[in-house]
């Protein structure tokens, strides 16, 4: 477990990041819980219970104690919160992906430039108070792919990953696994929480949000992984985010240059 980067009297501190893509955080842990804000780039995050895709303009929460290994995809800028986990009774004890509102965004900007010896009373302390309590509202987003515990429908799900292309419908797999269609959405949905073909169709969208992130066209990226049109492609992406691949990773505004600390 990685030491707190907070002082022993702070309750939430900022930093501005930069990674290549490629670049890699081996699996570790904090003391303290991290929120992830994402300014460019993509953040693949992995788990023991699964794997978050972090586009940008949006953000990752991770609770204290929560061993985690980092992938970077593209030129990532991001912005890290690290925030006491008893700064408010109520965080959220889950990793989830989030939305990053524009208030929220002002004030992890503002933040960066906040001292960690600010005095109590003023701009700074209310600023970042109320920092705290947006980090209560934070809305979730369907970002997030669960692993199963069982060996044999993990193995299933790394041949799903691997082959993204293959329609996988479910009397077929299970006709591999010498079950029945509804024994394995049975165990399925035991294991995951969601249903087969809702696994499979999240297991794309975030294949598709890293190919994106990393410049392949709508088209290449359909056709990658089994649709077939890019028309068929995008109303997936639309329903599961609310825009066309197109237009998702144009929402987030150029990164100013961080304010240095007193």
């Amino acid at each position: 477990m990685h030491s707190s980067p907070l002082a022993p009297f702070q309750a939430i501190a900022s930093l501005a990041v930069e990674y290549k893509h490629g670049d890699e955080e081996p699996r570790h842990s904090h003391r303290c819980s991290q929120l992830i804000h994402v300014r460019h780039g993509v953040v693949e995050v992995s788990t023991s219970l699964g794997i978050w895709m972090v586009p940008p303009g949006r953000g990752v929460w991770l609770p204290a104690g929560v061993e985690h290994r980092l992938r970077f995809i593209g030129g990532v800028q991001a912005r890290t919160l690290y925030v006491d986990p008893l700064a408010r009774a109520d965080l959220s004890s889950q990793c989830q992906v989030v939305q990053i509102s524009p208030l929220l965004r002002e004030l992890i900007f503002v933040s960066l430039g906040i001292p960690a010896d600010y005095h109590s009373g003023g701009r700074d302390e209310r600023i970042m108070e109320l920092l705290l309590d947006e980090l209560r509202l934070l809305p979730v987003l369907p970002l997030h792919l669960p692993e199963p515990k069982e060996s044999q429908l993990l193995e299933i799900c790394q041949q799903i990953r691997h082959s993204l292309s293959s329609p996988w419908e479910l009397e077929e797999v299970a006709t591999q696994l010498n079950i029945s269609g509804r024994t394995l959405s049975r165990r399925f949905q035991r294991e995951t929480g969601l249903r087969f073909s809702d696994w499979v169709r999240q297991a794309k969208l975030l294949a598709a949000l890293h190919a994106l992130a990393t410049g392949n066209s709508v088209l290449d990226v359909a056709l990658e992984l089994g649709y077939d049109s890019p028309s068929a492609f995008s109303a997936m992406f639309k329903r599961a985010l609310g825009v066309s691949p197109s237009d998702y990773f144009a929402l987030e505004l150029p990164l100013p240059a961080p304010q240095s600390k007193n």
